[in-house]
């Protein structure tokens, strides 16, 4: 991926950057990608996760709002989360 010069960024760093992220219902979901989610934030504090069930209950959707350092840190958060096998959607 090309190098984004900073003047060009639509983000400015640091910020607070929200990640939504759908997956299937399940009791360890958000522990699991809590914990991605620290590896490249380990200034992120769990307890602000927020989560939403579907309508049917079969998925929940968590947003987790990350301090943004880089591009680069955010892209390689979005890959890990985005290849992880109970991510269905990340936005």
């Amino acid at each position: 991926m090309p190098e984004i010069p900073p003047e060009q960024s639509l983000i400015e760093y640091p910020s607070d950057f929200p990640i939504k992220v759908m997956g299937k219902q399940h009791p360890a979901l958000a522990q699991t990608l809590t914990e991605v989610v620290v590896k490249h934030d380990p200034q992120f504090d769990p307890n602000t996760v927020e989560m939403r069930p579907s309508k049917g209950g079969n998925y929940i959707g968590l947003t987790f709002t990350v301090r943004a350092t880089s591009r680069e840190q955010l892209d390689t958060l979005y890959r890990e989360l985005h290849a992880h096998p109970m991510v269905k959607i990340i936005l």
